[in-house]
């Protein structure tokens, strides 16, 4: 990677907006990066303006992180090539179905030399019933390097300054150490692991998790039941990890905040859990709490869930995961939420 490195942003949801706000302020402070940041937005009308605009103008993302100002470092631009072209870093903070469409558009229109970071928490699906890791998907069809960024990270809280971690699976030394510049902070806390795919994996599975707690919230049941789900959903993702991504695979990274960390946090406070509690509550289908809950945000559990029960069943691995068959079957409203609790009871011993 050269001097004067220019940092791209594929995204400005509120995730997107959120890891602006600390890119942009991060640049300044080594003098290796230019000192711009392009921000690819979607463009949309609020109240009659444009938010590029808006963001351009006022500094603030209205829609995806109203209150937070961004650096004036920070630019956003309403092409996704625009924004990359130019890039020696490429930060992808989309929603995962969108990543081949914005991936295709900029095929053969970057640098060759450009490495990429995702911290899009999700899976690809392959026609043979598999799954693709969105890192995987990036660097297959741009033919670069893309490292990942996952942890216990609600972007408000982020956008905020309270500390938290956050785990970068890099295999490459020396692109991992600009990675922890790029983003560290004294509230954002960087650990760079080289288990990448165990780090990424852990970011798309903890989501399933957490709308079983969130079924199990909206059934009214206590603290010792949600302890019980996600002790017994980490063991599923890491039984999964360690059946079709053994490559490279260490303990340690689950006890990273990529891994349990993320996992408490997603099950008591972030948006699958939410949505799910209310799917219970409410009785309303998952695609109307979205559309009703999420301010333009996408539910990533249960598109996930699909996917990786495609990839089970295609394996003749469904019977060792039931939680996330679980969460597969209510989600489809196939089985009511109170039978998630059957399923649990049939937790296999072993890893």
């Amino acid at each position: 990677m050269s001097s004067k490195k220019k940092v791209a942003i594929i995204g400005s949801g509120n995730w997107g907006s959120a890891i602006a706000k600390i890119i942009g302020a991060n640049v300044t402070k080594f003098p290796h990066f230019d000192n711009e940041v392009k921000m690819y937005v979607y463009e949309e009308l609020i109240d009659g303006k444009k938010l590029s605009e808006i963001i351009n103008s006022q500094h603030e993302n209205v829609k995806y992180l109203p209150g937070h100002t961004l650096p004036n470092t920070v630019i956003a631009v309403t092409d996704a090539v625009e924004t990359a072209k130019d890039a020696d870093i490429l930060v992808f903070v989309v929603p995962h179905a969108f990543v081949p469409r914005i991936c295709n558009s900029l095929k053969g229109k970057i640098k060759s030399t450009a490495v990429g970071i995702s911290l899009i928490k999700g899976f690809g699906e392959t026609p043979n019933g598999g799954i693709e890791l969105i890192s995987d998907v990036i660097k297959n069809i741009l033919s670069i390097d893309c490292a990942v960024l996952m942890g216990a990270n609600l972007a408000g809280e982020v956008a905020e300054e309270k500390f938290c971690e956050t785990t970068v699976g890099c295999r490459n030394k020396a692109n991992g150490i600009v990675f922890k510049e790029l983003f560290q902070t004294d509230n954002f806390r960087v650990t760079v692991v080289p288990d990448t795919y165990s780090v990424e994996i852990c970011g798309a599975l903890k989501n399933i998790v957490a709308m079983a707690a969130g079924f199990s919230d909206g059934l009214g049941y206590g603290d010792n039941t949600k302890s019980a789900v996600i002790r017994i959903g980490l063991k599923e993702m890491i039984r999964f990890i360690k059946t079709f991504y053994p490559d490279g695979t260490q303990d340690t990274t689950f006890f990273e905040s990529c891994g349990v960390a993320d996992l408490i946090t997603t099950c008591y406070g972030g948006r699958n859990r939410r949505v799910s509690e209310a799917f219970v509550k409410s009785g309303k289908t998952l695609d109307e709490l979205e559309k009703e809950l999420l301010n333009g945000q996408k539910l990533q559990g249960f598109q996930t869930a699909c996917e990786v029960m495609t990839m089970l069943k295609t394996n003749g691995h469904v019977d060792r995961y039931p939680l996330f068959e679980a969460v597969y079957l209510i989600g489809r409203k196939d089985i009511p939420p109170k039978d998630m609790m059957e399923y649990l009871r049939r937790e296999p011993e072993d890893l």
